[in-house]
């Protein structure tokens, strides 16, 4: 006789409730949108060339990764923001953030230092609508390191009193003197931006390289091709904006000095112009001002001044057609976005169905 004293019922489980249509789609976005947020943020983001300042090393039209491991990448300092846009929502001008809460940015290890003559992005510095770190993308080359002195003499830019290499594609401003009007197919046969091109006395005034210039200047209907320089005299706009006391334009400029972290400077009528942005508006320095021109931190009136973090001075290779550091100034460190490395798609603004696309550059390694 088999006695049973008690016996485990067979559990059940409860069928596992199949997600809905939506919430597979849901899920799947949420997931996109957080894996391309941190590609963006950590590694690679897209960029394109708008303006013809880097002309002719980068083009209107040119798609460029930019990398944020080389020089390694920001934690953010305005967390209040809908992913994956810059300042405002995607097609209308709704901002898409929020500057009520700010934090303090913090740099990743990277790669590699900014090193001179790197082509680099970073976030317009006078720019006042947008917290730093959503200000516009400017890309320029990086000139002057820190604690570089810098000159230019005669369009030559010099670094600590030695002459540099320029830029292999560097262009300058030219007139060029016919003997017959010009065509559009003149000038995009040479590669030259019609957007720059302008009527001058008997002329054009053109973008060009020093080569291209020259082989301009060989054609049987061309008279002459002359370097369009600026006068020897002050040039509006130039920084440190105090024209009355420095004659310097774009081609004569300086010597000034770049600030490096950790170094410590005069402060005194003649210098503060050079550094007054710096201290009010990057170092953050809560409790500075100006006051008669002079210095005071805390209320107490400052005659040195030691530097938190490193500057960069920043110049276009398009050097008569770039609004860089000769105009507002140096480039603090914590507004480095990250190095442009390659262009990966490159579309002609003036080209027709079949020439829209530059093969020849799509894959070209930035240098």
């Amino acid at each position: 006789m088999k006695v049973k004293f008690w016996e485990k019922k067979p559990e059940t489980k409860e069928p596992k409730k199949k997600k809905s249509f939506a919430r597979e789609w849901g899920d799947a976005i949420l997931f996109a949108v957080v894996a391309a947020s941190l590609i963006r943020w950590a590694t690679f983001e897209a960029y394109t060339i708008p303006t013809p300042s880097m002309e002719k090393s980068l083009l209107v039209g040119d798609f460029l990764f930019v990398s944020k491991l080389h020089y390694g990448p920001r934690t953010p300092m305005t967390p209040l923001q809908v992913p994956l846009t810059h300042q405002t929502i995607w097609g209308t001008n709704i901002p898409s953030y929020s500057d009520a809460l700010q934090l303090k940015s913090y740099r990743l290890p990277g790669f590699s230092e900014v090193q001179r003559n790197d082509v680099v992005v970073f976030n317009y510095p006078p720019e006042e609508e947008h917290p730093a770190d959503l200000r516009t993308n400017y890309i320029k080359r990086a000139i002057g390191m820190p604690g570089d002195s810098l000159q230019i003499k005669d369009m030559q830019v010099f670094i600590n009193g030695q002459a540099i290499k320029d830029p292999a594609e560097m262009q300058y401003k030219y007139i060029l003197v016919p003997n017959m009007q010009l065509s559009e197919k003149f000038f995009q046969d040479r590669n030259i931006n019609l957007d720059g091109v302008q009527m001058f006395e008997n002329g054009y005034i053109v973008d060009a390289s020093p080569e291209l210039a020259e082989e301009i200047r060989k054609l049987d209907f061309i008279k002459d091709v002359v370097l369009y320089k600026h006068p020897d005299e002050a040039e509006a706009g130039i920084f440190p904006h105090v024209p009355s006391k420095l004659e310097w334009n774009r081609d004569n400029y300086g010597p000034i000095y770049i600030p490096q972290e950790g170094a410590t400077v005069a402060i005194n009528p003649e210098s503060l112009p050079f550094y007054e942005r710096v201290i009010l508006e990057y170092e953050h320095n809560d409790n500075a001002e100006i006051r008669d021109g002079k210095l005071f931190i805390d209320g107490q009136q400052v005659q040195q001044y030691t530097f938190k973090q490193n500057y960069y001075f920043m110049m276009g290779d398009n050097r008569h057609n770039s609004l860089d550091s000769r105009y507002w100034g140096y480039v603090p460190a914590d507004h480095v976005v990250g190095k442009a490395v390659m262009i990966w798609m490159s579309t002609n603004p003036e080209g027709s169905m079949f020439s829209k696309i530059r093969w020849n550059r799509i894959f070209n390694i930035i240098e």
